[in-house]
């Protein structure tokens, strides 16, 4: 039996969403502000939504005490926006994520969780509408945390809640498209496996050195192989 500890980005990782996001962001912030600040062309990759509300606001002149006074209220606007006005055509599932979803639940010991820059409410909307959200029973989300790397630990302690196991940094593994998720593999010594499926090519992904490094899920066997080789620390 296999004991590992799966945790997976969402965006550019299992799915992709049309611009529903960030107009659905910027109907939001201007409903609590009266501005999208620089939502229309700010990179939100990788970037947690906490953080990017912040970031889009801040562009705009806005000070942070201010932006936190109505920061729940922005929150819970864009949550629910979202989840109002995002339909299944918004969301595209990436090649071979069903597939390699479909054969890590089957093996015993191995878990699936999420480590995610997303609010969890939004982020399991977007889950739900190609039918995925059942594979990840736990996570940690935005609402966690503003710093991306934080979630690592939170992570683990929920999985640890959900199935009465510590899970070692040799037994667990981050996979995302991003230099942030390499970074929050780095927080726990874990091992990374990064995707070039988002905004960053396997030549940028390469330079972060991840544990292992995959064009997409397409070659779901060769996938599961690398999330289960007992290597774990990253490369200095």
């Amino acid at each position: 039996m296999h004991r590992k500890l799966v945790l997976f980005d969402i965006d550019g990782t299992l799915l992709k969403v049309g611009s529903i996001n960030r107009r659905v962001l910027g109907d939001a912030l201007i409903e609590v502000y009266g501005t999208e600040g620089s939502t229309g062309r700010h990179d939100f990759s990788g970037k947690m939504d906490g953080a990017i509300i912040y970031e889009v606001l801040e562009n705009s002149g806005l000070e942070r005490r201010e932006i936190a006074e109505r920061f729940d209220r922005a929150r819970e606007t864009y949550i629910e926006l979202f989840r109002q006005r995002t339909q299944k055509t918004d969301i595209t599932l990436l090649e071979g994520v069903r597939e390699l979803l479909d054969g890590l639940s089957r093996l015993s010991g191995v878990h699936l969780g999420l480590l995610t820059g997303n609010f969890e409410r939004s982020g399991r909307h977007k889950l739900q509408l190609p039918g995925i959200d059942h594979y990840f029973p736990f996570g940690a989300f935005a609402d966690d945390a503003l710093a991306r790397t934080e979630l690592p630990p939170i992570a683990v302690d929920r999985a640890e809640q959900r199935t009465g196991t510590r899970f070692s940094p040799a037994e667990t593994v981050i996979i995302g498209d991003t230099p942030h998720d390499i970074g929050c593999a780095r927080v726990l010594d874990a091992k990374s496996i990064a995707v070039a499926t988002g905004n960053f090519s396997m030549q940028e992904l390469a330079a972060h050195n991840p544990g292992a490094l995959f064009e997409n899920f397409a070659a779901t066997g060769e996938v599961i192989t690398e999330i289960l080789n007992t290597q774990s620390l990253l490369p200095s």
